[in-house]
């Protein structure tokens, strides 16, 4: 068996996930994007989403993510993004409301747009998670 990836994961505030994994997937510009071991350098631009770390002992850990770079060489992958949150320390009734709360709102302009993307992020964190 190959080598596992070390990954961190990081917001400004906080390293929010770090430790050893079989399997990163990241959605970036390009759009979604696997990493494995042995994966080619990379560097790509994350978009409001969901981050899926699967462990050498087969634990999946998702992140919801707000922007920021993804940066693979060497079986290190970075993953420095502007906002990110644990699967498990969100609440998905509060985070469901505040969805409905976005689309309620309007997609018209550009920042309704991103506010209802990243609720569905945290929603779907979760319900990845589960």
């Amino acid at each position: 068996m190959a080598e596992p990836l070390h990954v961190e994961l990081v917001a400004p505030d906080r390293t929010v996930w770090s430790g050893e994994a079989t399997t990163v997937i990241a959605r970036t510009s390009e759009g979604d994007i696997g990493i494995l071991p042995g994966h080619a350098p990379v560097l790509g631009l994350l978009v409001d989403g969901v981050v899926e770390v699967r462990t050498p002992e087969s634990e999946i850990y998702v992140a919801a993510v707000q922007g920021g770079f993804l940066s693979v060489a060497n079986d290190r992958v970075s993953i420095l993004a502007e906002y990110a949150e644990m699967s498990h320390e969100i609440d998905l009734e509060a985070a469901r409301q505040e969805l409905e709360r976005a689309r309620s709102a309007g997609e018209n302009d550009q920042e309704a747009l991103e506010h209802v993307r990243r609720a569905e992020a945290r929603v779907r964190a979760v319900e990845m998670a589960s």
